[in-house]
């Protein structure tokens, strides 16, 4: 035993040695990880920071689009009277503007084929070729053809932009960064529907489109100076247009979306188009007041997008959806009833419009993780469907009013969410009506064959 203990002793060193070994050993390795990890996580903060930069920068040149899109609606009867047609025509041309939206799977397939940089790039072109025309002879000709370029440059820009930020931006915190670029759409109510009201008090009906054409040549350089040419999130080479819309119209969930985004727009456009009319006739509402209203709408649908923003990662993108149906209904129903005096009537706006952006952008996410390898396709297709709802709206707005008043308006606007509610259980399979049909008209084509 005593012998054993010396030879244990006089080991000890080279025991304490191997031990030290497997300690180093164990050690480095992690030691380096950790280095890895660092380097990793700090070009992972770079790119975050610079994804947040460009989603800022986009955010603030989108509000001029979003501008030329939504002025015409306060101003609705302004520009009639500076046009010298009635309000009527100007809704007709607003109709065509809307239905000249679902060129969008058309066009918006750009930016899957060439590149999401050329898809934004010809947006604005488009848009700044639309806005000078006017500038430079104001007229319902021009006026229309830039009602109509508009939209086609919203149709190339907004899925591109979306696809964009899409490729670099995971599911789980899309919601959120989303919500923050279609803030660009409230904004515009906030910020650019007051300055060109400002600018048509001021100056004329026709005010807003050289300033509108110099912001359009603006956006055009930051862009071609911020988004890079090559882009390693989007293989242009393996995307093709036709495979691309074959694939998402084979996809249920895809149209379901889509029926959403139509029902939804109709619902928001019955009341969208007519409630600068219905103030004016029941207010007597001028200008510098019509603007102002602009404002509490715009502040309504910045509320909606925060909210996007806080909570619709967390409860999920179905469930915000329709929570946001469910309050648009109601928020209708109750327009004609609390809009009785002038404060009442924007607060009824304000619930109207609060509730249906926090449902817009709520969708905006969902549809772009429907069909991945074609999403500048899918936001196209939504941007249709939203196209679609809006020209419908449209055109039953001003016939409704003009004949039963603004409750009728609003019955219909609730209708229309009901329809929306439907395609939303249809796009969680809770009702598996679109596939049924499919089904009964294949078995229908597979027996006359037979």
């Amino acid at each position: 035993m005593c012998r054993f203990l010396a030879q244990v002793r006089q080991e000890l060193p080279c025991i304490r040695a191997y031990r030290f070994q497997i300690i180093l050993d164990r050690i480095y390795p992690r030691y380096y990880k950790t280095c890895a990890d660092e380097i990793i996580g700090t070009a992972r903060f770079e790119l975050q920071l610079k994804i947040r930069v460009q989603l800022i920068i986009i955010t603030l040149l989108r509000i001029i689009l979003n501008t030329m899109h939504r002025m015409v609606y306060p101003f609705l009867a302004v520009f009639a009277r500076g046009l010298g047609v009635d309000v009527t025509a100007v809704a007709f041309a607003l109709t065509g503007r809307n239905l000249v939206g679902i060129l969008g799977p058309v066009l918006a397939p750009i930016a899957d084929i060439r590149g999401r940089r050329f898809g934004m790039l010809t947006g604005v072109v488009t848009f700044t070729i639309g806005v000078g025309l006017v500038a430079l002879d104001p007229n319902i000709i021009t006026f229309s053809a830039a009602l109509v370029l508009a939209i086609l440059s919203k149709c190339m820009f907004d899925p591109a932009v979306q696809a964009y930020f899409g490729d670099r931006i995971v599911y789980q915190e899309r919601g959120t960064a989303l919500a923050i670029g279609e803030m660009s759409w409230s904004l515009a109510f906030i910020a650019g529907v007051p300055a060109m009201g400002f600018l048509i008090a001021r100056y004329g009906w026709s005010a807003p489109f050289p300033v509108l054409s110099l912001l359009g040549l603006v956006m055009f350089g930051v862009i071609f100076w911020m988004i890079p040419r090559t882009d390693p999130h989007h293989d242009t080479a393996a995307n093709n247009s036709l495979q691309n819309l074959s694939s998402v119209l084979a996809s249920f969930p895809a149209l379901a979306g889509v029926s959403i985004a139509l029902w939804s727009s109709a619902a928001n456009e019955m009341v969208n188009l007519i409630f600068g009319v219905w103030l004016a006739d029941s207010f007597g509402l001028q200008i510098a007041a019509l603007a102002g209203a602009s404002a509490v709408i715009g502040l309504a649908e910045l509320s909606g997008e925060g909210l996007v923003a806080l909570i619709t990662d967390r409860i999920g993108k179905p469930r915000a959806v329709a929570i946001g149906l469910v309050a648009n209904i109601l928020a209708s129903l109750l327009l004609p009833i609390i809009g009785r005096t002038e404060i009442g009537a924007l607060l009824g706006l304000f619930l109207f419009y609060i509730s249906f952006e926090y449902m817009v952008v709520s969708q905006l996410p969902m549809m772009t993780e429907v069909v991945p390898g074609a999403r500048a396709t899918v936001v196209a297709l939504n941007l249709m469907g939203f196209g679609i709802g809006r020209s419908l709206g449209a055109l039953l707005s001003t016939f409704l009013y003009q004949r039963s008043g603004f409750m009728l308006v609003t019955f219909f606007s609730a209708g229309f969410n009901v329809l929306a509610m439907l395609s939303l259980a249809e796009m969680q399979h809770r009702t598996a009506l679109l596939s049924r049909v499919h089904s009964w008209f294949k078995r229908a084509s597979h027996s006359r064959l037979v």
